[in-house]
């Protein structure tokens, strides 16, 4: 049989296990504030595609109910499409979106470079005789 002070020892334990750990170094901090960039620029991302969705929308409307003659002066057809493609995609998508289309733009570079990168160290130019 249990005793409460044994009880009340394996809730505390396992409480902490459950709880984070808070460390104080540079790279959790980084790490932390990186997280947390990603996620009030995906929000950002969102409400933005969220207004040019709805932006385009009234566009579109003003265009189809406008009179013909002052058809010079309202947006094109392609911007309104592009507004909301890019507004529907954004407010869905948000930073995921973003990331995905970065990553491919990465892949394109790394393709086109032929995928390696050489580094050298100074050590290695010093001695391989190129400066003397």
């Amino acid at each position: 049989m249990t005793k409460v002070n044994e009880a009340a020892a394996l809730a505390l334990t396992e409480a902490e296990e459950s709880l984070p750990t808070a460390a104080w170094d540079l790279t959790s901090f980084l790490s932390n504030a990186k997280t947390q960039i990603q996620l009030w620029g995906g929000l950002l991302l969102m409400l933005l595609g969220a207004v040019g969705l709805v932006w385009g929308g009234v566009l579109l409307i003003k265009k189809l109910m406008a009179n013909p003659q002052t058809a010079g002066h309202q947006s094109s057809w392609g911007t309104i499409a592009l507004l909301i493609l890019v507004g529907g995609a954004l407010g869905t998508g948000g930073w995921t979106l973003v990331a995905k289309i970065g990553s491919g733009g990465q892949q394109t570079i790394e393709d086109l470079g032929g995928g390696t990168v050489v580094v050298q160290t100074i050590s290695n130019v010093l001695t391989s005789g190129v400066f003397g």
